[in-house]
C-alpha cells in the first residue's frame, strides 16, 4: 500500500473513528450520568413558573428504550423513559393546607428527534398515586389557578402531551363560594369492564331512583324512552379502568356520589375517548351520567346520556347554574352534547324525556355561556298538563312547602291579596327564551282549562311571557305578561283578552247555567309596581272592561268562587235564590290602586243593578253604593240602595239611608253616560249560530235613555246595527 493510500485512508476514517468515539463516550455520560445532580435547577426552574414551591424530593432516573411502532430512523435511535419520584407542589399563602399536591412518582417517556425541532412529544404521562387538595376561599382564589411566569418573548418551544394516566388517587375539594367540601377516591378496578355494559347497568338505576323520586309514571315514561333507544350517547370500545366515590357536602345539603372511569385520558386524540360515569346525590336531587369525554386539553366535545330527579327542579340551580322554577317531583333523561370552550361553551339537552308531579314533558333545551349572561332557550311540550302542578310554576306552592323552604312570608290577618314576594333573586343570574305548550290539560271539572302555550323570555332580569294564551270555558285568553325583576321595586305590566268564553263551561257545575248560550268577553291592561300579588294590584294603573250576557248568578256560587263581597252583597239583593242575569256591563279604570267605576251594571229580570264607588286594593278598602232598580212590584227589597264600606276581608254592606226609589226607576239606571257605553261595545260579540247577544240589547238602550222603558230583558228583541 502506497504512502498517499495511507494517507488517504487516515483523512476518512479517522473523522469517523472520532465521531463514533464522542458518541460512544456520550452515550456512556447519559447512561451512567446522576440525574439527582439537576434536581437543584429543576426545583428552582419549576418553582419561578408556577409561582409557588415545587421540589422533587426523591430520585430522578432515566431508562432507555426503542419505541415500538417507530419506522425508519426514528425505530434505531432509543426513548429515554424519565421518572421524578416524591414531588411536592405547594399552596398560596392564603390556603389551609400546606400542598396542593403530592406525587409518588411522575414517568413519561419523551421522543429523542422531536427535541430537535424543540418539539417536547411525550406520548403519555403517568401520575403515580397523586394526592391533590383543591381549594377556594370566599374572594374567589383558588389553588388550581397557577401564576405562570409571564415572558414577553413566546417559546421556541412546543410540548405536545398526548394523554394522561394515574392510578390510586386522593382529592379533596374545599370550596367556600359554592359551600362544598368533598372527599374523592379514585381506586383501580379488579378488571375492566366494557362500556355498554356500564350505559346499561346505570340506565336501569337511573329508572329505578326516578320511580323512587317521582313516582311510578316518571319510571314508566323513561322506560318508553329507553325502549325507543332515545337519548342514547354514542357507543364507543373504550372500558372502565377505575371507580372513584365522593362524600361530604355541597350547598349545606348531605353529598354523595360515586362512578367508574376509563384509565388513560386521551388529551388530543379525537378517536379516543375517555369513558364516564357518575351517580350523585345532593339532598334529594339526584344526577347520573354515562358517557365520554373526547380531546379535554382544548375542551372539545362531551357527549352523554343525562338523568336529572329531584323533588324540585329549582334544586338543580347550585349543581348546574340554571334557573329553574319550582316544581313538584320530577325526573327526565335525554342526550347532552356539549362543546366546551373556556368562557363560551354550548350545551345541548336533546330529546329528553320524563315527568313533573303527573304531567309529561319532552323537548330539545340549549345553553351557552358566552355572551353577558349564560342563556337557555328551547322547546319543551307537554301532551298531557296536570293543572295541578302548574300551581308551583307560577308561585302558588303551599305555606308548607315555603316553610320548609325557611322563605314563607306570614300572610297578615287583615289583608286577602297575597303579600308572597316573587323570587327574583336569580332572574339576572341568566337569560332565558323557551316556549312551552301543552296540548291537553288534566283538571278538576269546575276549573275549564285546557290548552296553554306560551313564549318565556328573560333578558337581563326582565321576564316577559309574550304571548301566553290558553283555552278556556270553549273560549281563548291572550295576553302578555311583562315583569321587570331588574329593579326594586319590580315593574310590571299586563295585556290580556279574553273573548268567546262559554258561561256553561266556566261554571260547569253550576246547573243554571248548562242551558245558557250566554257568554264572557273582556279586556284588561294594568300596570303597576311590586314585589307581590299585594303590591302589584296596590300600585295598578289602567282599565279593566268585561261583559257578560244570558247568564246567572247566586250567593252559591260567589261563596264557590271565593268572591267574599260579592255574596253578601246579592244576598242582601236577592237572597239564596238564582238570579238570571241578561247582561253585566264593567268598566273600570285603576289609578294608584284606586279601581273606580266607570259602569258597573247588571240587568236582570227583576231589576237592573249600578253600582258606582270605589275599590282601593292598596289598603283593600271599599267604598260603593249600589243603587237597585227594581221592575216591578216583585222584589220590594229592591227599592233600597245599598252601602258597601270596610274592606275587602270584612265588608260592610248595608241600607242606605233616604227616601225609597220610585217604581219604574230603571229608567233612570239606564240612562248613564254614553262614553263608558261605547268602550264596551267592541266586546259584543256574537257568536254564529247562536241567539243575538242580549248585551247588544241592553247597551244600546244605555246608549238612547228614550229607548228605557222597552223591556231590556228579552231574547226575542230586534237586534241592534253592529258598532264598532
Amino acid at each position: 500500500m502506497s504512502w498517499r493510500s495511507r494517507r488517504l485512508r487516515w483523512f476518512v476514517y479517522a473523522p469517523v473513528a472520532f465521531v463514533l468515539l464522542l458518541f460512544a463516550v456520550a452515550v456512556f455520560i447519559v447512561l451512567t450520568f446522576d440525574w439527582n445532580r439537576l434536581k437543584p435547577t429543576i426545583n428552582e426552574r419549576v418553582s419561578q413558573a408556577i409561582g409557588r414551591p415545587f421540589i422533587v424530593q426523591g430520585d430522578i432516573s432515566v431508562g432507555w428504550a426503542r419505541e415500538p411502532g417507530q419506522g425508519g430512523m426514528a425505530a434505531l435511535v432509543p426513548w429515554p423513559t424519565l421518572e421524578a419520584r416524591d414531588i411536592v407542589i405547594g399552596n398560596p399563602d392564603w390556603a389551609k393546607q400546606l400542598q396542593f399536591a403530592q406525587l409518588d412518582a411522575v414517568r413519561f417517556r419523551l421522543a429523542p428527534l422531536r427535541l430537535l425541532f424543540h418539539r417536547v412529544e411525550i406520548p403519555t404521562l403517568y401520575v403515580v398515586r397523586p394526592r391533590i387538595d383543591l381549594e377556594r376561599d370566599a374572594q374567589g382564589r383558588a389553588t388550581w389557578d397557577f401564576n405562570l411566569a409571564n415572558n414577553d418573548q413566546p417559546s421556541s418551544w412546543t410540548l405536545d402531551l398526548r394523554a394522561i394516566g394515574f392510578d390510586h388517587s386522593e382529592i379533596t375539594f374545599d370550596d367556600a363560594m359554592s359551600k362544598a367540601n368533598l372527599k374523592i377516591t379514585v381506586e383501580p378496578l379488579q378488571q375492566s369492564i366494557p362500556y355498554d355494559q356500564i350505559v346499561a347497568q346505570q340506565s336501569a338505576d337511573a329508572l329505578e331512583q326516578a320511580g323512587r323520586t317521582a313516582g311510578a309514571g316518571a319510571r314508566q315514561a323513561l322506560a318508553k324512552a329507553n325502549a325507543k333507544n332515545e337519548s342514547q350517547p354514542g357507543s364507543t370500545n373504550a372500558t372502565y379502568q377505575f371507580s372513584w366515590q365522593a362524600d361530604g357536602r355541597y350547598q349545606g345539603a348531605p353529598a354523595t356520589g360515586s362512578g367508574k372511569i376509563g384509565g388513560v385520558l386521551a388529551l388530543q386524540q379525537a378517536d379516543q375517548p375517555f369513558p364516564l360515569q357518575a351517580n350523585v346525590h345532593v339532598g334529594d336531587s339526584h344526577i347520573a351520567l354515562v358517557g365520554t369525554l373526547t380531546d379535554p386539553l382544548h375542551l372539545a366535545a362531551l357527549d352523554i346520556r343525562l338523568w336529572f330527579s329531584g323533588t324540585s327542579m329549582a334544586k338543580l340551580y347550585p349543581l348546574i347554574g340554571v334557573t329553574l322554577p319550582n316544581t313538584p317531583p320530577f325526573a327526565t333523561q335525554g342526550h347532552l352534547k356539549a362543546n366546551l370552550r373556556r368562557g363560551s361553551s354550548h350545551f345541548s339537552y336533546e330529546n329528553f324525556r320524563g315527568r313533573v308531579g303527573g304531567s309529561d314533558i319532552a323537548g330539545d333545551v340549549t345553553f351557552d355561556t358566552g355572551g353577558a349572561r349564560p342563556k337557555l332557550s328551547g322547546d319543551v311540550k307537554s301532551q298531557v298538563l296536570r293543572f295541578a302542578d302548574l300551581a308551583p310554576l307560577i308561585g302558588a306552592d303551599s305555606n308548607a312547602e315555603k316553610q320548609q323552604r325557611g322563605d314563607a312570608t306570614p300572610q297578615p290577618a287583615d289583608k286577602v291579596l297575597p303579600v308572597e314576594p316573587f323570587r327574583t333573586d336569580r332572574w339576572r343570574a341568566m337569560d332565558a327564551d323557551v316556549t312551552f305548550s301543552a296540548a291537553h290539560i288534566v283538571r278538576e271539572k269546575s276549573l275549564p282549562i285546557d290548552g296553554l302555550s306560551t313564549h318565556v323570555i328573560m333578558d337581563n332580569g326582565v321576564l316577559r311571557l309574550d304571548p301566553l294564551a290558553f283555552d278556556l270555558a270553549g273560549g281563548k285568553v291572550n295576553s302578555n305578561l311583562r315583569l321587570d325583576g331588574s329593579r326594586t321595586p319590580m315593574q310590571g305590566t299586563i295585556r290580556l283578552g279574553a273573548r268567546h268564553l262559554k258561561l256553561k263551561q266556566l261554571f260547569p257545575t253550576f246547573e243554571p247555567m248548562q242551558t245558557s248560550f250566554g257568554e264572557i268577553n273582556g279586556d284588561a291592561a294594568l300596570d303597576a309596581r311590586g314585589n307581590s300579588v299585594s303590591e302589584l294590584l296596590g300600585t295598578s294603573s289602567g282599565e279593566v272592561k268585561l261583559l257578560m250576557n244570558d247568564g246567572a248568578i247566586s250567593k252559591a256560587l260567589l261563596e264557590t268562587a271565593g268572591l267574599n263581597v260579592g255574596n253578601i252583597i246579592i244576598s242582601k239583593l236577592f237572597g239564596d235564590k238564582t238570579v238570571k242575569i241578561n247582561c253585566a256591563a264593567s268598566d273600570l279604570t285603576a289609578t294608584h290602586g284606586l279601581f273606580q267605576t266607570r259602569l258597573f251594571v247588571f240587568d236582570t229580570e227583576d231589576a237592573t243593578i249600578r253600582i258606582d264607588g270605589t275599590v282601593n286594593f292598596a289598603n283593600e278598602k271599599l267604598d260603593l253604593d249600589v243603587h237597585p232598580n227594581s221592575k216591578g212590584l216583585r222584589l220590594l227589597s229592591l227599592r233600597s240602595p245599598l252601602y258597601v264600606k270596610g274592606t275587602l276581608k270584612n265588608p260592610d254592606v248595608g241600607v242606605q239611608p233616604g227616601p225609597l226609589i220610585l217604581r219604574g226607576g230603571g229608567a233612570l239606571a239606564l240612562g248613564v253616560l254614553a262614553t263608558p257605553v261605547a268602550a264596551l261595545l267592541p266586546l259584543v260579540a256574537t257568536s254564529k249560530g247562536e241567539p243575538d247577544n242580549t248585551c247588544a240589547t241592553v247597551l244600546d238602550q244605555m246608549r238612547s235613555p228614550s229607548q228605557a222603558k222597552q223591556p231590556a230583558s228579552t231574547k226575542n228583541a230586534p237586534k241592534p246595527a253592529q258598532t264598532h
